[in-house]
């Protein structure tokens, strides 16, 4: 679904002179309709969001921008107060700095520029009112892999402001940690076809780090590392798919399924990342390297 609106029907309203890598509209998704073939979505690391939403005095569950390695230039039309969470990028209005994990006010006409983060991946400008694009679903979180919800931000999107519902919290800045730079660890818990691969292949996937690859997306995270041999080579039938679990290809190198996985799945799942764990996995850039270990291992 494209962005825009009328301008003569807009309250306040961000125009996209740069989109960035990819910046989409996300709030905490569609839980509850797998049944349906309709995946969860929504912000990839939900905490930051979270966390933009209540230095804003909006809504938990309010829509904002998620962005990916920075990038994005927004004109504001009408008065609009942002933050900037998760990843954390140089933050300009007018081309004076401002900071993140703070309430910044743009003014009228102001451009908001974010440059690349210095640690992380996706950083999410929450503006007070929320993003106010239609919900599909009663969402209005951009689904890329099933093109549901509005459309990756392009340049010349206008994208709307809602109108704000509680009084600001007062908070001037939040002391949030910064998203990892070297290796992560994640833990794990044995997935449902762990029995398909052999001894080793399990002792292999909590002993060496896996290098996230370029070929990773909101859909997930194709990993480089040891390869994972199957005890059997019998086929699957398609069942059912969660964020966090680790598909295993013929290849034997596994997917880290994100936010926008498919609800369903052909191929065995060895292990799965706890659920604590998944918004550190969504900070993880290209070229890091993910170490796994069993939950509860010291």
């Amino acid at each position: 679904m494209p962005l825009g609106i009328p301008v003569a029907d807009a309250g306040s309203w961000l125009e996209v002179v740069t989109p960035g890598v990819l910046t989409t509209v996300q709030d905490l998704g569609r839980p509850g309709l797998g049944a349906l073939g309709v995946g969860h979505s929504g912000a990839a690391d939900a905490p930051a969001l979270r966390l933009a939403n209540r230095l804003l005095g909006n809504p938990e569950s309010a829509a904002a921008l998620e962005v990916t390695f920075g990038g994005l230039e927004v004109v504001a039309h009408g008065n609009v107060t942002v933050t900037l969470t998760g990843a954390p990028c140089p933050v300009s209005v007018d081309g004076r700095e401002a900071g993140a994990h703070g309430v910044v006010w743009v003014p009228d006409g102001a451009t908001l520029r974010l440059g690349p983060p210095r640690a992380g991946l996706r950083s999410y400008l929450g503006v007070r009112g929320g993003i106010a694009v239609p919900a599909q679903l009663e969402s209005r979180s951009a689904d890329t892999l099933a093109a549901l919800g509005p459309d990756p931000l392009a340049a010349g999107d206008r994208v709307p402001v809602g109108t704000a519902v509680s009084a600001l919290p007062g908070v001037d800045l939040a002391p949030v940690a910064c998203p990892e730079e070297g290796d992560v660890t994640l833990r794990v818990v044995d997935g449902p076809r762990a029995d398909w691969f052999t001894e080793a292949a399990r002792e292999a996937l909590v002993s060496g780090p896996y290098e996230v690859t370029a070929e990773s997306n909101r859909v997930g995270m194709r990993l480089s590392g040891p390869v994972l041999e199957r005890a059997q080579d019998r086929e699957l039938p398609s069942e059912g798919m969660v964020c966090g679990a680790l598909q295993v290809p013929p290849s034997g190198q596994p997917t880290l399924f994100l936010a926008d996985h498919p609800v369903t799945g052909g191929y065995p799942v060895v292990a799965v990342v706890v659920p604590a764990d998944l918004p550190r996995a969504a900070q993880v850039r290209p070229g890091q390297h993910i170490t796994f270990t069993r939950r509860g291992a010291p």
